[in-house]
């Protein structure tokens, strides 16, 4: 017996496991983080990828919008970064402090309050430079465009009306932009609800009640959302890249800048090699974490680790997925879809009144249609139920429900950090 450790909200939890049944523990690759982030930084705006250097491109009398990812991504410590890439444009750029705003992509989310703005740039960038809220539903956005996939695009007044809009975000798997950053701090992140509506509404199938085979963690090529975020990103004009990549500790470890697409994908490359892992087989079991606090938030945030690791299970496997869900669905509307599952009408009222909260509700009651997932949680058991998924707040009841001897079992202790890929198919023995 074997006691493994996955994390928990801002703790960790014990799982007691026949080694045995165990046929790997599966984490990413080892990269050191960054040592020096101001001199890697400014490195990185010197020499950009497909772009003139930040000080050729911002002057003095430039106005800057700076584009920062909300609360709901600090895993990518946003605070870290921040101080340096203002100081940059302040002391190599010779910005005006007046003259730079930072407008936090929250998408749909709701905006921060001033101590959750403080935490995400610091008190001395706060008290510095003016810090506003994107407000997706302002009746100020600028329209910019319409893109070829046909999606009206309004942006933030701010952004749309600076000299130059530089965007800080990180690179990593999504579950239906096919990578995180990039593009996503225009379209969500400053658009408006109309816009992302859209946009996401190509997560589902046009010619099936399914979501779309062609959008999904890892997919780029021939992802209509993913194409349709790069067509509006590139309606703003003057736009540049910041690309965080964070190493399986969710520490810093490489930054790309530059060019609002290239510069992405190479980041998008360096994340694929620190994520992902071969494993020879699928497994019976999957046993992750979703990385704990904030990723483990709501199950609106912690279930996007079931698209990370589900290349390791079987059809028809059991699924354990470690999330506090300390706000519990997360989004008001996540649980309301209940209603419309139960009804039978989910898929078409989805396509109606596309959300994306409704989305991913929708896609975790697929999920659980493909496996057995079980929860340690401290959601409601009952909230879970009508979508298939059990929920346990003990671990040896869940251990008890998962029958685990004579299976075979993959640990992953954060499934936010890894992506198992299978490289050699079982034969039917040695499945």
């Amino acid at each position: 017996m074997k006691t493994y450790r996955f994390a928990y909200g801002s703790g960790t939890v014990e799982f007691p496991l026949e080694e045995k049944n165990i046929i790997g523990e599966l984490h990413g690759n080892v990269v050191e983080p960054i040592s020096d982030i101001r001199r890697e930084l400014w490195a990185s705006l010197d020499a950009p990828i497909d772009s003139a250097p930040l000080c050729r491109r911002v002057t003095p009398g430039s106005t800057v919008a700076l584009v920062v990812s909300d609360m709901s991504r600090f895993w990518m410590r946003q605070d870290l970064v921040v101080p340096h890439l203002v100081d940059y444009l302040t002391q190599r750029c010779g910005v005006r402090e007046d003259d730079i705003t930072i407008v936090i992509a929250n998408g749909t989310h709701t905006g921060g309050d001033e101590a959750e703005l403080r935490t995400l740039v610091t008190d001395a960038v706060y008290d510095r430079i003016t810090v506003e809220n994107h407000n997706c539903d302002s009746d100020d956005l600028v329209y910019l465009g319409t893109t070829p996939h046909g999606t009206p695009v309004s942006i933030n007044r701010t952004a749309a009306l600076a000299d130059m809009v530089i965007c800080l975000g990180a690179a990593t798997h999504h579950v239906m932009a096919g990578f995180g950053g990039g593009r996503k701090s225009i379209l969500p992140g400053i658009s408006s609800r109309e816009t992302i509506f859209h946009n996401h509404a190509f997560s589902l199938d046009a010619a099936a009640l399914r979501s779309n085979p062609a959008v999904g963690n890892g997919i780029l090529q021939g992802n209509p959302l993913h194409e349709d975020m790069c067509e509006a990103a590139g309606l703003v004009k003057n736009l540049f890249m910041v690309n965080l990549v964070m190493n399986t500790q969710m520490r810093l470890a490489a930054i790309f800048s530059g060019h609002y697409l290239t510069s992405w994908e190479q980041a998008c490359r360096t994340v694929n090699r620190i994520y992902q892992v071969d494993v020879p087989r699928k497994a019976d079991v999957v046993i992750t974490s979703c990385g704990g606090f904030p990723k483990d938030i709501s199950l609106y945030q912690g279930t996007k680790a079931i698209d990370n690791v589900e290349s390791a299970l079987k059809p028809g496997g059991t699924l354990i997925l470690v999330i506090e869900a300390r706000e519990g669905g997360g989004p008001a509307e996540y649980f309301g879809w209940s209603k419309d599952l139960l009804a039978g009408t989910i898929e078409q009222r989805l396509r109606e009144h596309f959300t994306v909260a409704g989305y991913v509700f929708f896609l975790n009651c697929e999920q659980a249609q493909r496996y057995n997932i079980l929860l340690y949680s401290s959601i409601d058991p009952k909230a879970v139920e009508p979508m298939g998924i059990r929920a346990f707040s003990d671990v040896e009841a869940l251990l008890e429900a998962a029958r685990l001897p004579g299976k075979t079992v993959y640990v992953i202790p954060n499934g936010a950090t890894v992506i198992p890929h299978i490289v050699k198919e079982a034969s039917v023995n040695e499945a």
